[in-house]
């Protein structure tokens, strides 16, 4: 197996049946490919955004994320405050004491979303896109007589236009696709060819596989089922006695098997949310008020740039003792406007705090989404 970077080294035998492949066996790829998809994932792009305007900053553990004295987390970390323990999701006063020479800075969102929509022009030229986040999206290869090629020019030119690394996975399936994708990061280029997916996935642990959570695999491990092979060849009635009828899926994913197609247009949002953790605990009426508000304002305003109304307004709460809850009411018809959010997340809010009670995080959202048919002159709520 041979495993590289670069797609255009010709690093292993065309008579190598391995997984891992790079361009160099182009020759076969009409033959073997029925189906092609990519995945491609950008490489730290929250931090790569960044130094596109501080180029200062390349080789600097970099945290992009809040301050620590604000409860701020790490949203992206450079390679090299990884190699000292820095993690997305961890709380950056966590990230400072691991690495205590690391620079912080805020997230450039509208810099992020400009360089997403660039990266995602460039993967539409080469099939159809199914866009996950800003980071991250499936491409159908599969009409191209040589998808390994694409894939390599694919990272080519998103390097080459924007200037940010990306690493890329190719396989018959999203599933395999997007594994292979972080198989090799930073600026990775990993082709699983179709009969070796389960080969592929053999030695790598159960929680590679999506949809297998922390949960999912510690109940694996109590089976002493810990890698994908061991899941792919594990007796079904073993498997059903703890998962029921996921118990096949769980196999045949753990052999590669994934049959979900890449859909170009995914559709309308299912809800948009906005929600605020407090610098510090709050019970303040106004100040709360105040930030539902504004919130409410936000979604309002996410709801009518898509030209969409929403059916149900939620309530998301977290107290000091970090107790988390969500509350919501429905209407039947369609909303859009600031000011309908906010009255109805305020009743909402009034109904559920206890006064005097601190707040950790507050949230607004709204869900049951839709093209608008009529315009909302008042509204009802739904029993």
């Amino acid at each position: 197996m041979t495993q590289g970077k670069k797609a255009t080294e010709n690093t292993e035998s065309t008579e190598d049946l391995s997984f891992i492949s790079e361009t160099s066996v182009p020759s076969v790829a009409k033959k073997i490919w029925e189906r092609a998809i990519l995945h491609l994932d950008m490489d730290a792009f929250y931090v790569n955004v960044h130094i596109l305007d501080h180029p200062e900053d390349v080789g600097r553990p970099l945290a992009i994320g809040g301050q620590p004295d604000q409860r701020g987390v790490v949203a992206s970390a450079s390679y090299e405050a990884r190699q000292m323990g820095v993690r997305s999701a961890m709380p950056m006063s966590t990230a400072v004491r691991l690495c205590p020479a690391l620079k912080i800075a805020p997230a450039n969102w509208e810099r992020i979303h400009s360089c997403s929509k660039q990266v995602m022009a460039i993967l539409e030229s080469f099939g159809p896109v199914e866009q996950m986040s800003v980071d991250e999206a499936y491409v159908d290869l599969s009409d191209w007589a040589k998808p390994e090629e694409k894939a390599a020019e694919i990272q080519t030119a998103v390097k080459s236009q924007t200037t940010l690394p990306c690493s890329v996975g190719l396989a018959s399936s999203k599933l395999v696709a997007k594994v292979a994708s972080d198989h090799d990061k930073p600026e990775g280029f990993t082709v699983v060819r179709p009969g070796a997916e389960a080969a592929f996935l053999a030695p790598l642990p159960t929680r590679a596989i999506w949809g297998i959570g922390p949960r999912t695999a510690e109940k694996l491990a109590k089976l002493n089922i810990h890698t994908c092979e061991q899941l792919a060849l594990a007796d079904l009635g073993l498997l059903q006695g703890a998962f029921g009828s996921q118990a096949a899926s769980l196999r045949e994913r753990a052999r590669g098997v994934d049959g979900r197609t890449v859909v170009a247009d995914r559709g309308l949002a299912k809800s948009i949310s906005q929600e605020w953790t407090f610098n510090q605990d709050v019970n303040d009426p106004a100040r709360l008020r105040t930030k539902l508000k504004e919130m409410a304002g936000d979604v309002a305003r996410s709801l009518q740039k898509r030209q969409l109304v929403a059916h149900t307004v939620t309530v998301k709460f977290r107290w000091a003792d970090f107790t988390t809850f969500t509350r919501q009411r429905s209407l039947e018809v369609g909303i859009d406007d600031a000011e309908t959010i906010y009255t109805i997340a305020e009743a909402i809010w009034t109904e559920h705090w206890p006064p005097g009670q601190k707040m950790r995080l507050l949230g607004v959202g709204v869900s049951k989404i839709e093209a608008p048919t009529i315009r909302q002159l008042g509204f009802n709520f739904l029993d």
